[in-house]
C-alpha cells in the first residue's frame, strides 16, 4: 500500500531508514509506524489507521495535534518573519520571557533565555551554573535523564541512554526517590525518606562541599514516570539551603500543568528553584526550549553569546498562543479530573492483574511498571512489549521507559476527555489480560 503522499509503504519508509539514519535511533513496534495526521488527541498513520495518542511525541504536545488557534498564529506570523536571531530585538520571545518569569517559583530577579530543545537548555543551565558557582561539580539523581548531548549524558544517571563514560563535569549520584524498588530496602513512610537524606552524604563526602548545583527532575521521565515522596524535594531543598547548593529543576516533562496540581512539577512540592528548563509542553511540538533562572546566575557569563535560533519570532509566538490556550481552556484542571479518573482505572487493573506491579504518577503523566508476578517483582520489558503491540492493534499509543524497559508512560494531551481514558482503559485491560499468558505453557 502507497504511503499518504504516494512514495510507498511503512515497510519501505522503514528500509529508507535504516540506510541513512543510525541504528541507535530507536522506533517503537515490530513493525513501525508512519504518523501523517493529527487532530487533538488523535492520529492516523500512513495506511489510514487511526489512533487515540496516549504518548503525545514524548511528552509534547501538551495542547493537542493542530489545535486551529495555534496553527493560526503559526501561519500569520511565517508570513510576516520566520527568522531574525538573537543580534536583533524579537517582540514575541521577549513577551514569551515576561511571561514565564512572571510564572516561575523563582526568586526575584529572574531572567529567561531561549534554546531550540530541552537537551539545550540543560546545557545552558549547566554552563550557567558552573560559571556563576566557578566548579564543575554536579549532584544528580540515579535513574535520571537530562538529554542526549554531551554534558547532559554527563549528567544522566540511567545508562541505557549514557552512550559515553566521559564528561566535562565532575557528577556525584544521590539515591534515587524510587519507592517501588527502594534501593535501601525500606518501606514508605516509615523509612522516613531515607533517600533525600543521602543527599547530605554525597555532598560531604563526594564533593568539595561546594558543587555548582544539583539537578532532577520532579518526576523521573525516561526513568519511567518515577514519583518522589511528597516530602522528598523540601528535605532535599532544606539540605542543599545548609550548604548554599543551587537547585535546577528538571521541567522538560513535567512543566506547565502536565501534573494536573501545579503548573511547574516541582511546585507540587512546595520547592522553589533557583533554575527552571523546560522545553516540550511549552512548544506543543515547535523546536523550543528556555532557562528560567536567578538574574545573578544567568547573568554570570563574561564571554559573548548568542542564540541563532533560540526564541525565533515563529517558536516563540507559537509558545505564547500555545500558553494562552492552556490557560484560557483550563487545561491544568481537566490534568487533575481527567488524570484522576486515569489514574483510579489504572489502580483498578493493578489490583487484578499480577503483572502489573505499580501504578503511579501525578495528573496525565502516569507510569505502570511491568513485572513478571507481584511478588518478586522482577522487571518484564516482554510484557511491555506485549501489551504495547495489543495496544496499537486495538488503536492506542503508548510510551515506555524505565531503567529496565519495563515502563509504560501514558503522556496524552492535557485535552483528553474522561471517554478517552474509559476506551484507554478498555483497551489496556485488553492488553494487561494478554500479557498475563506470557510465559504459560
Amino acid at each position: 500500500m502507497e504511503g499518504h503522499d504516494g512514495s510507498g509503504s511503512a515497510g519501505e519508509l522503514l528500509a529508507r531508514h535504516r540506510e541513512v539514519l543510525p541504528n541507535w535511533l530507536a522506533l517503537y513496534y515490530d513493525q513501525p509506524i508512519e504518523l501523517v495526521r493529527g487532530e487533538g488527541a488523535r492520529v492516523w498513520d500512513g495506511d489510514g489507521n487511526e489512533y487515540l495518542d496516549f504518548f503525545g511525541g514524548i511528552v509534547t504536545t501538551i495542547s493537542g495535534h493542530v489545535v486551529p488557534r495555534l496553527v493560526r498564529a503559526l501561519s500569520e506570523q511565517a508570513g510576516k518573519i520566520a527568522h531574525s536571531s538573537t543580534l536583533y530585538l524579537i517582540r514575541p520571545m521577549v513577551e514569551l520571557a515576561e511571561r514565564l518569569t512572571g510564572i516561575a517559583p523563582i526568586d526575584l530577579p529572574v531572567k529567561a533565555f531561549f534554546v531550540g530543545s530541552g537537551t539545550e537548555a540543560v546545557e545552558a543551565a549547566l554552563l550557567f551554573a558552573t560559571t556563576w558557582r566557578r566548579s564543575n561539580e554536579i549532584i544528580a539523581l540515579r535513574n535520571s535523564y537530562h538529554g542526549r548531548s554531551f554534558g547532559a549524558i554527563g549528567i544522566t544517571g540511567n545508562r541505557g541512554w549514557s552512550a559515553s563514560s566521559f564528561s566535562p563535569l565532575n557528577v556525584s549520584y544521590a539515591l534515587s526517590p524510587y519507592c517501588y524498588r527502594c534501593p535501601l530496602g525500606l518501606t514508605y513512610p516509615a523509612c522516613g525518606v531515607a533517600c533525600a537524606e543521602d543527599v547530605r552524604n554525597v555532598i560531604e563526602t563526594t564533593t568539595t562541599g561546594e558543587p555548582a548545583a544539583m539537578i532532577a527532575e520532579p518526576i523521573q521521565g525516561v526513568g519511567g514516570f518515577v514519583t518522589p515522596p511528597p516530602e522528598y524535594f523540601g528535605i532535599v531543598k532544606s539540605i542543599l539551603d545548609e550548604f548554599g547548593i543551587p537547585f535546577i529543576a528538571d521541567e522538560v516533562q513535567t512543566g506547565f500543568g502536565r501534573t494536573g496540581e501545579a503548573f511547574w512539577g516541582i511546585e507540587g512540592y512546595g520547592v522553589h528553584p533557583d533554575a527552571i528548563v523546560c522545553a516540550k509542553g511549552l512548544g506543543n511540538g515547535m523546536a523550543m526550549g528556555a532557562v528560567v533562572s536567578r538574574a545573578d546566575m544567568m547573568e554570570s557569563l563574561r564571554a559573548n553569546s548568542i542564540s541563532t535560533f533560540g526564541g525565533n519570532p515563529l517558536a516563540s509566538t507559537y509558545a505564547l498562543a500555545n500558553l494562552d490556550h492552556i490557560e484560557e481552556n483550563r487545561l491544568q484542571e481537566n490534568a487533575y479530573k481527567v488524570g484522576n479518573a486515569l489514574y483510579r482505572g489504572l489502580k483498578d487493573l493493578e489490583d487484578r492483574f499480577d503483572v502489573v506491579g505499580e501504578v503511579r504518577g501525578k495528573g496525565l503523566m502516569v507510569g505502570v511498571e511491568m513485572v513478571s508476578d507481584a511478588t518478586s517483582k522482577a522487571p518484564s520489558p516482554e510484557a511491555v512489549a506485549k501489551v504495547m503491540e495489543s495496544c496499537k492493534e486495538q488503536g492506542l499509543l503508548l510510551g515506555k521507559g524505565g531503567l529496565y524497559g519495563n515502563v509504560l508512560r501514558l503522556s496524552p494531551p492535557l485535552s483528553i476527555t474522561e471517554d478517552d481514558v474509559a476506551r484507554a482503559i478498555e483497551t489496556l485491560e485488553v492488553a494487561f489480560g494478554e500479557a498475563a499468558t506470557l510465559g504459560s505453557p
